[in-house]
């Protein structure tokens, strides 16, 4: 075999050439446990009912998910949750190695217990025999735990679980031959308003001002303060204000002279 080959860590055949491998996540030790008998094929998984039990836990490994880009021509993909030693083995070029694989084809071969987040149900599979098994995966750490979910998460959007496959709408934006709306070169755009922000009629216009003009006359007659009252009214008025100095002296002439006195010669009574 070519030194220059790459090995697929879940199956040990070799990848194309071209090939991409990413880690995605990657937990240094996860406890693996047999489940009961009685455990169902799928749906609810109680973790308790592991931990309880005496042979539990099966062993310790390494947890890793690897993302395959097998052709970066038409952006197939495939996703592996790998049960590794936690040591490197002489007998494997120095390589981890495999206890067991999980192709992740659909959300249903990962599920999470219901009474733990630390703890998940593992569907493995031999890529050799084809025979398939569930097994336990305890974290220690919530936080590792919630890591390995949100990566199986992000999985799940480039595989297209529930949905159109995020590579075939790559492939489909790619593909399709995008449409150029800019104008041309003496194109032009005429926009039809419908006749809705035109110029009204002057009649209307006119009866429409009038209306305003008489709405707005008759709000501000509302608003207007009532006369001040009369005399007879029971109110009050203020007094006028008093004379000047030469009007007082006027006045003062007028009485004098209606009194039979003039001014005098030299004005003495002024």
């Amino acid at each position: 075999m070519d030194p220059a080959t790459t090995i697929d860590p879940a199956t040990g055949q070799p990848l194309p050439p071209d090939a991409i491998v990413r880690v995605l996540h990657i937990t240094p030790k996860v406890h693996i446990y047999t489940l009961p008998p009685s455990s169902p094929s799928s749906s609810t998984y109680l973790a308790s009912s592991w931990t309880s039990l005496p042979q539990n836990p099966i062993f310790t490994s390494r947890l890793r998910i690897l993302e395959t880009s097998l052709s970066p021509e038409t952006t197939e993909l495939k996703v592996d949750i790998l049960l590794e030693s936690t040591t490197s083995s002489s007998d494997n070029n120095g390589q981890p190695q495999l206890f067991a694989a999980a192709p992740y084809t659909t959300p249903a071969i990962v599920t999470p217990c219901s009474d733990s987040s630390r703890f998940f149900a593992l569907r493995v599979s031999d890529p050799g025999t084809g025979k398939k098994a569930t097994l336990g995966v305890g974290f220690e750490e919530r936080s590792d735990a919630f890591d390995f979910n949100l990566a199986l998460q992000e999985c799940g959007k480039s595989l297209g679980f529930g949905g159109q496959q995020q590579p075939e709408r790559e492939k489909k934006e790619k593909t399709e031959e995008k449409k150029d709306w800019s104008l041309k070169e003496g194109e032009t755009i005429t926009i039809n308003l419908g006749g809705k922000f035109g110029r009204r009629s002057q009649g209307q216009g006119g009866e429409k001002k009038e209306e305003e003009e008489g709405g707005r006359g008759k709000s501000l007659n509302s608003f207007a303060l009532p006369p001040p009252p009369g005399n007879g009214g029971g109110g009050f008025s203020l007094p006028p204000p008093p004379p000047s100095a030469s009007e007082a002296r006027r006045q003062k002439r007028l009485s004098a002279q209606q009194m039979g006195f003039d001014d005098g010669v030299n004005g003495e009574f002024a």
